[in-house]
């Protein structure tokens, strides 16, 4: 892409160029705010000490310079920004759309590494310009960033402190190469942001490998702004400086031949750990992936497809033990979905609606009409679609997303949307779209329990490239947490970097796709981690991936209960996604595993629930083995398989069972969710299910029944995900 690189003189805005360059980006020109009759602003946007030299890049680096003037004046500060007039994020609005009206550019190239406040200001620009923002130094580690820094040849000096332990005495015009060592003591002293990114210090760059000419600084005053004994700040102003030629460069030569000796970090970099395994939370190589790994993509799994060749053995194991089902799964598949919605809020906020169909051979009508049902629901709960905290969405066929996302988009067209999942599933021919949502109402209505405080609902909505995880690519969030709960976007293995899928099967799909889990958690609250999941979901597209993803997972988290789910299609040909929500508490949670046969066939659960029994979940199996375990069949295995003599009276005494393990110590008409996977050709008809689900009035149940292709084992039939949120 031609990008318009954001610059600042600071040591962050030019590196960033330089991860631009080496990702195959041209950097077609430069862009600076400058303050408007002063030497430096207090802006909460932009670094204007050192304006005096910006004006030198563009001789530096043979690009044409945009400047545009600021009274740096943040007019709206909310967490959510609109464009405000006055604001002076209007100012780099305008700026970028003079660049824009000169000149043909793609992207924005912006060194932020931490704040969440401007990276929301830019994206907001950027998005009202259709241009993509290029952040590649978001989140990225700051000592190791700094290092990288130094080693790629940035020259920068100190030209500001403001910090606890930095004195402008000492530290002023020090370049940041001599001044690392003091940093590293003064972040584990005091917890300094080694990149300054607290507005510890700020910097400006004489010199880096892009450049064709270096900055000199001839003179300059120190100017001391506050001389306060135990955190003096001072900057400095430049009063003469001047352009050197540098030698053994070719000002004709391209950016990309300029770095071609510089080891800068790329992408590639930054995930060769994924080869490694985990022990004991640390990561030891293991050099190449175990044998047992299934290295290359399987046909999606279909039971009813034509024999496979020889070689996928298990394959055909897993196939011959379902052949007694096929004669059942084309009048099963024929089986419309139950047209029963269900919506329900309880006293705390929260607000489960399930079972949203679009009905009709075209998709696209299809998926308007259900979310017209949607937001009538929403409507009638006294909620707002900007309430929605999350969307499971499961569509026939994956070909027709794009016009799906394009109806979606619609309705969710706002700031901060919800987190969404998107899976294809074996749904019947005249349900095209099936949905399942999850809100949470901040504003207390007549009937809500006053006793219980409102929870902020607080959002991580990244939509700029960098390298710690994928860019929202869609109408969703990254993240949405309330209170102490974070529900995280479904995740597949897209390098941040390049947004392509990781190549090397689905170990490293599962391990890049668990880091983008941790790091989103991580983001929406520093204490939080992957191990802290209370409650997940991974789908793949074929059953020999689970026991592969379920090694990855154990060896990462902390008793989390995980459902582990087949279906046809995952977005860009992912193998494996992962769908969680985690709790700021886990260390609060209890773990149980309990099991009881009802005629024959075996019910497995795993329930999770904190100390003060306000949250809980649940991951319930069917089957018709003695046995849960997650182990491919034998060709020994000879037991009948006819889940389909499932009674009525059966199939209510194992949703009572769940129930009741899901709703322990509260009242039977606590509001819950169950998510209800029903193998296609095996498993109760969906409409078995809904007809003793309706029976079950002493409940207080909002339910969605989902048909799927496979479970964790050849002998479960039926899953159930259970959760409530008090």
């Amino acid at each position: 892409m031609r990008v318009v690189a954001l610059i600042s003189g600071g040591k962050d805005s030019c590196y960033n160029m330089v991860q631009c360059v080496a990702a195959g980006h041209e950097i077609a020109a430069l862009a600076n705010l400058r303050p408007d009759n002063k030497d430096e602003l207090d802006s909460y946007m932009y670094q204007t000490v050192g304006h005096q030299g910006v004006e030198l890049y563009a001789e530096a680096m043979g690009l044409p310079l945009f400047r545009q003037p600021t009274q740096g004046v943040a007019l709206l500060q909310d967490q959510v920004y609109t464009p405000t007039p006055e604001d002076e994020v209007e100012d780099l609005f305008q700026l970028l759309k003079k660049v824009k009206d000169e000149i043909d550019v793609d992207a924005v190239a912006v060194g932020a590494i931490l704040s969440d406040y401007q990276r929301i200001r830019v994206e907001n620009v950027c998005a009202r310009l259709g241009l993509v923002a290029l952040a590649y130094l978001w989140r990225r580690d700051q000592e190791e960033l700094l290092q990288e820094m130094i080693d790629c040849h940035i020259e920068a000096v100190v030209i500001k402190v403001a910090a606890l332990g930095l004195d402008p005495s000492k530290h002023l015009g020090m370049t940041i190469a001599d001044l690392q060592p003091h940093i590293v003591k003064l972040k584990e002293k005091y917890g300094l942001n080694i990149c300054g990114e607290g507005g510890e210090y700020e910097t400006f760059t004489l010199d880096c490998p892009l450049f064709i000419k270096t900055i000199v600084i001839d003179e300059y005053e120190t100017v001391i702004h506050s001389n306060d004994a135990i955190a003096p700040v001072g900057y400095l102003n430049f009063k003469g400086l001047r352009l050197l030629e540098k030698e053994n460069v070719n000002p004709l030569s391209s950016m990309s031949e300029r770095i071609c000796n510089i080891p800068v970090k790329t992408w590639l970099d930054l995930i060769s750990d994924l080869n490694e395994c985990v022990t004991e939370g640390k990561l030891v190589d293991h050099g190449e992936m175990d044998e047992d790994s299934v290295e290359e993509p399987l046909p999606p799994f279909n039971p009813s497809s034509p024999p496979h060749t020889p070689e996928n053995h298990s394959y055909l194991l897993e196939e011959s033990c379902l052949e007694a089902g096929l004669a059942t799964q084309v009048a099963w598949e024929d089986t419309p979905l139950p047209a029963v919605t269900t919506s329900k809020c309880n006293e705390s906020g929260w607000c489960w609606i399930g079972g949203v169909i679009g009905e009709g051979e075209d998709c696209v009508l299809a998926t308007r009409q259900a979310l017209r049902k949607l937001n009538t629901i929403v409507t009638n709960q006294l909620l707002t679609i900007g309430d929605l905290v999350a969307v499971s969405l499961y569509v026939r066929d994956m070909r027709h997303y794009t016009a799906i996302n394009s109806e979606y988009l619609k309705l969710f067209r706002g700031s901060n949307p919800p987190v969404r999942i998107c899976v294809e599933a074996p749904l019947p021919p005249s349900t095209p779209i099936l949905l399942e949502v999850l809100g949470y109402r901040t504003a207390p209505q007549q009937g809500d329990d006053q006793s219980i405080p409102s929870c902020t609902r607080r959002t991580m909505h990244v939509q700029g490239v960098s390298h710690w995880a994928p860019a929202n690519i869609g109408p969703y969030s990254q993240a949405v947490r309330v209170g102490d709960i974070i529900y995280v976007a479904g995740q597949i293995a897209l390098v941040p970097g390049t947004m392509q899928l990781v190549e090397g099967g689905v170990r490293k799909q599962c391990r890049l796709a668990l880091r983008h889990v941790g790091r989103i958690i991580k983001a929406m609250d520093p204490n939080t981690q992957l191990r802290d999941v209370v409650q997940g979901i991974c789908y793949v597209t074929h059953p020999s991936y689970i026991p592969e993803a379920c090694r990855e997972w154990e060896k990462r988290t902390n008793n989390a209960i995980v459902d582990y789910v087949v279906v046809p299609q995952l977005p860009r040909g992912a193998l494996l996604e992962w769908h969680i929500w985690a709790h700021r508490h886990n260390n609060m949670f209890e773990y149980e595993e309990t099991g009881r046969c009802v005629s024959g066939f075996r019910v497995s659960i795993r329930r999770r629930w904190n100390y003060e029994n306000n949250v809980s979940a649940i991951v319930c199996y069917v089957s018709a083995a003695a046995s849960n375990s997650s182990v491919v069949l034998t060709e020994e295995w000879k037991e009948d398989f006819s889940p389909n003599q499932l009674s009525d009276e059966n199939l209510s005494e194992i949703l009572c069972y769940a129930l009741s393990k899901l709703l322990h110590d509260v009242e039977s008409t606590t509001v819950c969710s169950l998510r209800i996977f029903c193998k296609v050709g095996t498993a109760p008809a969906p409409c078995q299910i809904q007809n003793v689900l309706s029976k079950a009035e002493h409940f207080n149940i909002v339910h969605s029944i989902i048909p799927v292709c496979h479970l964790h084992n050849a002998h479960t039939f039926l899953s159930v995900c259970g959760v409530r949120h008090n």
